[in-house]
């Protein structure tokens, strides 16, 4: 099975401000064969990273054969090591993202086989999801058991007692038991998240997550001891098995989160596992809902857990995937079809 071509395009997003650092930055990827069989990826980076796609991965790619796991993991090496002088993070390895997450999808569809086939044996059936955004209720009429709410810092003295609030009404919605974690998205920093693990710690809040920038290792290592028991998360922003190996010798987070569809794929989310088994961190993977990381959670020793952005009730949203799975009273599996299971909604493209 060789390649014949590789394009990205970054979707018409209708509903989302009209830039490419919307929508997660998100593009799609095809790969097409000269047996007829095509497969499609989800990765980052938006227009630049399109450009990264079909102005230089093209060339790498075109004319390779892809009839192994292992193919798909010599042709991440040779793009990781052909960007590594633009590379390394960010946009090239979010776009090699797409182009990976292409090639898994596509030995998938070739073999009739689901990509958590390709990868291992199935370690999980129904996976618990956690609803991350602003929308409590909404959130458990939907029928989620754990949520993840996000708090910005200011700079005002009110934000703590914005995030004191939002913490009553998430465990007042879900209930004393449920997991509840906060996303600072960057915006705390170590004295504001000291400050909050002790005005939060009625609440038996689960995890703050990245609560510094990822490049502050130090800082977020120095954090972990003082707020315990609540754990200090992050990685969404980190890229490669390479990164994570950064974050591991630093001693920085307590749990993982990579993006499957940023940090390289399933091929560096892979890798990143190794790295986390033999430092006994548990991973959870940004976004783990979709399906791109829902595979790799059912076929791995990722966390028994899959984070959903269901938005606020009521907004539009674009589909741009059809045959997602969907949460069903709080759990969520993929789709037993082959490749990642989704048909991609031309109509955006």
């Amino acid at each position: 099975m060789k390649i014949t071509g590789i394009k990205a395009v970054y979707p018409n997003y209708k509903h989302v401000v009209p830039s490419w650092r919307t929508h997660f930055w998100q593009i799609v990827v095809r790969v097409e064969t000269d047996i007829g069989v095509t497969g499609l990826g989800y990765g980052g980076g938006g227009a630049a990273a399109v450009e990264v796609v079909n102005r230089h991965f093209n060339e790498l790619l075109v004319g390779q054969s892809i009839d192994t796991v292992d193919d798909i993991t010599s042709a991440w090496d040779r793009l990781y090591d052909a960007s590594l002088p633009y590379g390394r993070k960010g946009i090239a390895v979010m776009a090699l993202s797409g182009v990976d997450l292409a090639l898994w999808d596509l030995l998938g569809r070739a073999e009739g086989k689901p990509v958590h086939r390709l990868i291992g044996p199935r370690t999980k059936d129904l996976v618990p999801a956690y609803a991350t955004g602003p929308d409590t209720e909404w959130y458990r009429e939907l029928g989620f058991t754990a949520h993840k709410f996000p708090h910005r810092w200011t700079g005002k003295e009110s934000d703590y007692d914005t995030a004191v609030a939002a913490a009553i009404k998430a465990r007042s919605v879900f209930g004393p038991d449920a997991r509840i974690m906060i996303d600072s998205y960057l915006s705390w920093d170590s004295e504001v998240t000291l400050e909050m693990s002790q005005r939060l710690a009625e609440f038996n809040i689960y995890w703050f997550e990245d609560v510094l920038t990822p490049d502050d290792l130090s800082g977020q290592a120095a954090l972990r001891q003082p707020v315990k028991p609540v754990l200090i998360s992050g990685g969404e922003h980190e890229f490669t098995h390479h990164g994570f190996a950064d974050i591991a010798r630093a001693g920085a987070l307590d749990l993982w989160q990579p993006d499957i569809t940023w940090c390289g794929g399933i091929t560096a989310g892979r890798r990143i596992l190794d790295i986390a088994r033999e430092h006994s961190i548990p991973v959870a993977p940004h976004r783990g809902g979709e399906v791109w990381g829902l595979h790799l959670i059912v076929a791995s020793d990722c966390m028994d857990l899959a984070e959903k952005n269901p938005g606020n009730r009521g907004a539009p949203r674009d589909e741009l995937w059809f045959n997602e799975p969907v949460v069903e009273n709080g759990y969520i599996e993929p789709i037993d079809a082959p490749g990642f299971g989704v048909t991609l909604n031309e109509g955006m493209l």
